[in-house]
């Protein structure tokens, strides 16, 4: 489950381009917290913190406690804007979290064992099909990554969705029922394998060459 993070901010008075590009000019980050059957609110955060909840990672599935001056909203990052050039916060919008809510979100997936996966030994290559899941979960557990086991897979094995045990109260939201998530595909034949082979096959090849 995602830790609930504290995040200070204030209110912002104004709204608007003009008002968030002040807000810029002082060296902060204008943002807007929605969602939740209120009216949206402007606030502001600081830049160094902001930059670098981003950049850690795992920023879209973090639930914060946003702190404006004694009033403590929780919420969920839904987007942020970056900089086209330098790669900087521009704004970042948060969905408000009623208690018994439920959120979308993309859940990371992290691929343990390949040291012990038997395909892979053997030469075998790991094809990752999806390296995240669009997932309805609760707003107040959602996962922060699901472990998928390659510990047992050999060439031409496969994980599904169904094989997998989901965090409770979480569902997939992609069309597919049964989806794979990766597959181990065995390696190419080399060259000295593939030559006996296709003298074996020569002798069968003229044969049926011949009835024609």
């Amino acid at each position: 489950m995602a830790a609930i993070k504290q995040l200070a901010a204030t209110v912002r008075s104004g709204t608007g381009k003009g008002a968030a590009r002040s807000v810029r000019r002082e060296g902060r980050v204008p943002g807007v917290v929605y969602g939740g059957g209120e009216a949206p609110l402007p606030i502001i955060l600081d830049y160094k913190t902001i930059n670098q909840l981003i950049y850690a990672g795992h920023f879209l599935t973090t639930i914060f406690e946003i702190d404006l001056g004694g009033q403590k909203v929780r919420a969920i990052p839904r987007d942020y804007q970056l900089d086209v050039v330098r790669d900087t916060p521009l704004h970042v919008d948060f969905l408000r979290l009623k208690a018994g809510s439920t959120v979308r979100v993309d859940v990371p997936l992290h691929f343990i064992n390949q040291d012990t996966c038997p395909g892979i030994k053997k030469g075998g290559t790991l094809n990752i099909v999806r390296h995240s899941i669009p997932m309805r979960v609760p707003a107040d557990a959602i996962p922060d990554v699901m472990s998928v086991d390659l510990g047992s897979l050999d060439f031409h094995d496969s994980v599904h969705i169904a094989s997998m045990k989901l965090p409770e109260g979480c569902r997939p939201l992609l069309h597919e029922r049964d989806f794979t998530i990766v597959t181990i595909t065995a390696p190419p034949k080399s060259k000295e394998e593939a030559a006996p082979a296709a003298a074996a096959a020569a002798p069968a090849a003229k044969a049926a060459a011949a009835k024609k």
